[in-house]
C-alpha cells in the first residue's frame, strides 16, 4: 500500500470519528450538469440560481475562508467557489475547516448545491451553499498536469495516464482522467443507435439468438468450448449468428437483424479481440447487389450522424463515405495490385504465385485460402477509400449462392476501408442439396488440417429443406467500424474492457 493510500485510509477513520459518513446511502438528486450550465448560463438572465451537481473533486485551491475547486461530472468540468461562512452559517465550521480543507482528496465524489455566477475573470462557477461527501476514493487518480506553452499560448498536457496496457486494464481510471476516451465510447453508442434506427425505419425486426450453441457455424473460425453439466453435453460460444437468423427467414420473417456478441478462439492483434460485436442482417427476396446499396446508404448515414459530414479523418487518411463506393471483383483487385491474373490458376500455380509474392502458406491451405492470403497481404492494405470487393471463389464461401453468370464464383462482397474488411455479405445459399455438398467439402478441408473449416449442421440443412426464400445477408464488424469512425488506432481503444493477459502480481 502506498503512502498516499495509507493517508487516505487514516482520513476515512477521522471521518468516522466526526460522524461523517464516507459512503452515504441517501438519494442525492442532481438537477443540472456542468456542460449544460457552461453552455447556457447568462448573467443578464440570472438563470441557474438553484443548482445541484455531483461528481469527482479534481482540483482544490484552499485560501483561508474562501477556496476554489473543480468538479467533474459525466458531462465535463466546472469551477466551484466555496466560502466557509456560507457552507457553515453557524458557529460550527467543521464541514469547511476539517472536511473540505483536510479530509477531502482529489478523486472523492462530492455533491454541491448553490447558484451560478461568473468570476471577475469571466469563468462560469458554482457559488456553493451546501457541500456533501458522497464517496471517499481510497486510491489517488493519476494527476494529469497542464501548462501553457508560452510560444503558442496553448495548453499542453503532461504526466498523463497514457500507457496503453494500464489504460485497457484499468479502464475505470482511463475514463476518469481522459475525457476524450469517454467521447470515443459515446460515439460508438451513437454509431450503434444510428444503425438501429436505420434498420428499424426499414421495418426490420431486431431479434436475439443463442450464444451457447451445440454446433458452431456461420463463419470460418475456431470456437471456444464449454460443458453443460445438466445436459452433459459440449457447447460452443457462437462464432456467428448467421445460421440461426436464416432459420428465422425460413420461419416467415422477411427481415431480421441482431447486434451480437461473437467469440473466436484465435490470435489477438490491434484488429482482433476474442470477444467482438457484429451486426448481422438478413432480408428475404433480395440479393447481394441490393445489399451493397443498403450498406452504402447505412454507413453514409452513420458518418453524417457522428460527424455531420461524409468525410472522416482516420490517421493520415481522409476517408469519404459518400455514395457510390468503388466496386471491384476479387480477381480484378488482385490483378490491379499484384499484376497476377489468378482467376484461372489451379492450386499448384497459385502456390507458385504466392511464393513469388512472398506470401507464407502451409500445406493445409486449399485454393480458397491461398487466394485469401494473397488478397490479405497485397490488396486489402491498399484499399483506403470504401471499396466493395465482389464475386469470390466458391471454395471460399460455403454459405453463399453460386454466381448467376460466372461459373466457379459466388455472389458475395466485402466492404474494405482503411485497409481492413468492415463487412461481409452474400446472396444466401438456399439450395439444401448444394449446401450439404458445401458442408461436406468443408469437412474434407478439416481432415487436411484446416482448424477453421465449418462443421456440418444437420438441423440447419433440415430448415433449408422446408424452404428459404431468396435472401440477402450481411455482417458488419461494429468494433472495426467504430475504430474508423472514432479515428482509433486499435480495437482495444473502442472496447471498454478488451481481453488482456493475466496481470503480473
Amino acid at each position: 500500500m502506498s503512502e498516499q493510500e495509507t493517508l487516505r485510509r487514516h482520513k476515512l477513520e477521522e471521518l468516522a470519528v466526526l460522524g461523517i459518513e464516507a459512503y452515504p446511502s441517501e438519494l442525492f438528486d442532481v438537477t443540472f450538469y456542468a456542460k449544460e450550465i457552461q453552455d447556457n448560463y447568462h448573467p443578464e438572465l440570472n438563470n441557474f440560481q438553484e443548482v445541484t451537481l455531483a461528481g469527482r473533486l479534481m482540483s482544490q485551491r484552499v485560501m483561508g475562508k474562501a477556496s476554489f475547486a473543480e468538479l467533474m461530472d459525466t458531462s465535463g468540468r466546472i469551477q466551484l467557489y466555496v466560502n466557509r461562512d456560507e457552507v457553515c452559517p453557524g458557529e460550527d465550521k467543521t464541514l469547511y475547516n476539517t472536511l473540505f480543507k483536510k479530509l477531502l482528496d482529489l478523486g472523492d465524489f462530492i455533491g454541491v448545491k448553490g447558484h451560478v455566477f461568473k468570476t471577475q475573470v469571466g469563468e462560469t462557477s458554482i457559488h456553493v451553499t451546501e457541500l456533501k461527501l458522497l464517496a471517499k476514493a481510497l486510491r489517488p487518480l493519476p494527476v494529469v498536469k497542464e501548462k501553457v506553452d508560452e510560444a503558442t499560448g496553448e495548453k499542453v498536457t503532461y504526466d498523463a495516464f497514457t500507457d496503453p496496457e494500464q489504460r485497457y486494464r484499468m479502464r475505470y481510471v482511463d475514463l476518469a482522467v481522459n475525457p476524450q476516451v469517454r467521447d470515443t465510447f459515446i460515439k460508438r453508442t451513437q454509431l450503434v443507435q444510428s444503425m438501429r434506427n436505420f434498420l428499424n425505419d426499414k421495418g426490420y425486426l431486431e431479434v436475439e439468438t443463442p450464444i451457447l450453441q451445440p454446433l458452431y457455424g456461420g463463419a470460418a473460425a475456431r470456437p471456444f468450448k464449454t460443458h453443460h453439466n445438466t445436459l452433459d453435453m459440449e457447447l460452443y460460444l457462437r462464432i456467428a449468428n448467421e445460421l440461426y437468423l436464416k432459420r428465422l427467414i425460413v420461419g416467415g420473417f422477411d427481415g431480421v437483424y441482431e447486434f451480437s456478441k461473437d467469440f473466436r478462439n484465435e490470435g489477438m492483434s490491434r484488429f482482433h479481440n476474442p470477444e467482438f460485436t457484429q451486426m448481422e442482417l438478413y432480408v428475404a427476396y433480395k440479393d447481394y447487389a441490393w445489399m451493397m446499396d443498403l450498406v452504402e446508404e447505412m454507413v453514409e448515414r452513420v458518418a453524417l450522424a457522428l460527424h455531420g459530414q461524409t468525410e472522416v479523418q482516420v490517421g493520415e487518411n481522409l476517408i469519404n463515405f459518400e455514395r457510390p463506393w468503388q466496386r471491384l471483383t476479387m480477381f480484378e483487385a488482385i490483378e490491379k495490385y499484384t499484376g497476377h491474373a489468378t482467376g484461372a490458376m489451379d492450386e499448384a500455380t497459385l502456390r507458385e504465385t504466392a511464393a513469388t509474392l512472398n506470401v507464407h502458406l502451409d500445406p493445409s491451405m486449399g485454393k480458397a485460402k491461398i487466394i485469401d492470403e494473397i488478397f490479405g497481404e497485397h490488396v486489402e492494405p491498399k484499399l483506403i477509400q470504401p471499396t466493395f470487393i465482389t464475386d469470390y471463389p466458391v471454395e471460399m464461401s460455403p454459405l453463399a449462392k453460386k454466381h448467376r453468370d460466372k461459373p466457379g464464383l459466388v455472389e458475395r462482397f466485402e466492404a474494405v476501408c482503411n485497409g481492413k474488411e468492415i463487412c461481409n455479405a452474400f446472396s444466401e445459399l438456399n439450395d439444401p442439396i448444394d449446401q450439404r455438398k458445401r458442408f461436406e467439402e468443408q469437412l474434407e478441408l478439416g481432415k487436411r488440417g484446416d482448424v477453421e473449416a465449418m462443421v456440418l449442421d444437420e438441423d440447419f440443412l433440415r430448415a433449408l429443406e422446408y424452404g428459404m426464400p431468396p435472401t440477402a445477408g450481411l455482417g458488419i464488424g461494429i468494433d472495426r467500424l467504430a475504430m474508423i469512425m472514432t479515428n482509433s488506432h486499435s480495437i482495444q481503444d473502442v472496447l471498454f474492457f478488451p481481453q488482456m493477459r493475466p496481470e503480473n502480481t
